[in-house]
């Protein structure tokens, strides 16, 4: 029998790419409000009711009036993957990055409350919480990441201005330096010290660099680049959206080689003889960073098998 879903904000960047990646398989029904309803709480109340599974979509304000709405239902409530930030840290919700630390997809898989993680911290945890977890590097010490996305990660505002009115080649943002997404970086990465993160929107529309410079010899344990790359390696081993390139002196890396797919790769570029590193993290801001992770969640969740991974598309500048 087919699992059913609603996806409450589904006309949303997230939500259509959700739709989109879901509408074609066999063992999920999505259900829907017509445009007129779907501000009706008890039309949505009622199609709560009635699912497996309520994807939300919806500013964080939103979500939590949506999770009240869900509470009202007690046991007869669906299961609820979150999109937005208003649960990425409580501590009653499962973080949905199911290849943070061994056993994580078994904790989604068993949870009926998950927080879908942001694109930004998707890249950044990815490369930390592997270091920090084999002592490489510290809890305590001082981070700064970088982060380039493309500008659809920005929301309709932003995606507006670049399409409609051309927008800027690249500027910096979130320069109070709280963007929402710092806390769920630094919890999960297992940082005891909030890390600084400068994030940046470039002119194209969907694609992600996240990079976090690192003094080698800074770090208690002066690690070569070979170790952090065999440590990160190891973490992901069996994880199938996770790449680790191999060892690379390039010099290049471009955001948008990952567009289309829901794959992560992560990188270890070294300079030993000057004791310096570079880990950078590359994916679709779309993909892993929002829909894909969220279908990979929403098929833990309801005890469905893992989807198979799509090639990623030619890269102009790879």
């Amino acid at each position: 029998m087919a699992a059913t879903i609603f996806i409450d904000g589904e006309a949303g960047t997230t939500g259509l790419g959700i739709r989109e990646r879901l509408a074609a398989t066999p063992d999920i029904v999505l259900k829907s409000l017509p445009s007129e309803r779907r501000r009706d709480p008890e039309a949505r109340r009622a199609i709560m009711a009635a699912v497996d599974l309520v994807v939300l979509c919806l500013p964080d304000d939103a979500a939590r009036q949506s999770v009240a709405l869900a509470d009202t239902l007690g046991d007869h409530a669906p299961k609820i993957l979150d999109a937005s930030t208003a649960y990425r840290v409580h501590q009653d919700w499962t973080y949905g990055f199911a290849e943070l630390r061994p056993g994580q997809a078994d904790r989604i898989a068993a949870a009926r409350r998950v927080a879908n993680p942001g694109c930004y911290p998707t890249g950044a945890i990815g490369l930390l919480r592997p270091l920090v977890d084999a002592g490489l590097i510290p809890a305590d010490h001082p981070i700064t990441i970088n982060a380039v996305s493309g500008y659809s990660g920005g929301g309709r505002a932003m995606i507006e201005a670049h399409e409609r009115e051309g927008g800027p080649a690249f500027e910096l943002y979130g320069l109070t330096l709280e963007h929402k997404h710092v806390p769920e970086t630094q919890l999960y990465s297992g940082l005891t010290r909030r890390p600084i993160f400068v994030p940046s929107v470039g002119h194209f529309r969907q694609g992600m660099l996240v990079s976090i410079p690192l003094h080698l010899d800074a770090l208690p344990a002066r690690p070569s680049g070979a170790d952090l790359h065999a440590a990160i390696a190891a973490r992901y081993a069996d994880a199938p959206l996770v790449v680790v390139a191999p060892p690379s002196d390039s010099g290049n890396l471009e955001p948008q080689a990952l567009n289309g797919t829901d794959r992560l790769e992560l990188h270890v570029l070294a300079n030993d003889q000057h004791h310096h590193a570079v880990l950078v993290a590359r994916l679709d801001n779309l993909g892993k960073g929002a829909s894909g992770a969220a279908v990979q969640n929403i098929r833990l969740m309801l005890g469905l098998p893992a989807e198979r991974e799509q090639p990623a598309k030619e890269s102009v500048h790879a």
